[in-house]
């Protein structure tokens, strides 16, 4: 089985991004029999699902997992839904949308279809604080995860493919004292748990 990981690169003035840092380090490791294949995406309007599609078409994962920093959230959240509206902070490229169809006359929202359930309720049993998220957002997190939901559903094909937002590590709170964080040896932790569910 191989699973393909994404996360993103540092955005809005954060001078380092989680996600980035797990991704390198689980790309080509294998979880529990899983292959992890790791690979960071820009945070642009204008690239980010593009870059996703041509990865999910070069790796033909099994399933895909996409990670994003929510920074500020004290726990891990893997995303119920994503909605077909981009809106929200300056990208990475200075470009900001408000109100935009991701695709014009596609479906309001999709729902995840990793299992996100049986992830939070594993998260939590391994005392790493887990919860189900009912939104997204609307920047690229939002994007990215309806954008290959989308694609998916266009051509019939199925894959478990969702969107899991976690906590600032240590290594960015400590740029900003106001951040709960946890440990990069945790999120890894996390990661795993997460990956092991979709066995």
């Amino acid at each position: 089985m191989r699973i393909l990981v994404t996360g993103f690169e540092p955005f809005l003035g954060h001078s380092i991004n989680p996600t980035e840092r797990i991704v390198n380090e689980l790309n080509g490791e294998f979880v529990d029999g899983i292959e992890v294949i790791g690979a960071t995406m820009p945070v642009a309007f204008s690239k980010s699902s593009v870059r996703l599609i041509e990865l999910y078409e070069e790796v033909k994962p099994d399933a895909v997992i996409m990670l994003g920093l929510a920074a500020g959230r004290n726990r891990i959240t893997p995303e119920r839904v994503a909605i077909n509206c981009s809106d929200g902070d300056v990208d990475n490229e200075g470009v900001t949308l408000e109100d935009a169809p991701i695709r014009e006359g596609g479906p309001a929202a999709y729902f995840s279809t990793l299992p996100i359930r049986k992830m939070v309720n594993e998260l939590n049993q391994a005392s790493i604080p887990a919860q189900i998220s009912n939104t997204a957002g609307t920047y690229l997190c939002n994007q990215v995860m309806y954008t290959l939901l989308d694609y998916l559903a266009e051509r019939g094909k199925v894959c478990p493919v969702g969107f899991v937002h976690i906590p600032a590590s240590h290594e960015l709170a400590v740029t900003n004292p106001k951040l709960p964080s946890m440990s990069h040896s945790e999120l890894i932790r996390a990661i795993k748990v997460i990956i092991k569910c979709l066995k």
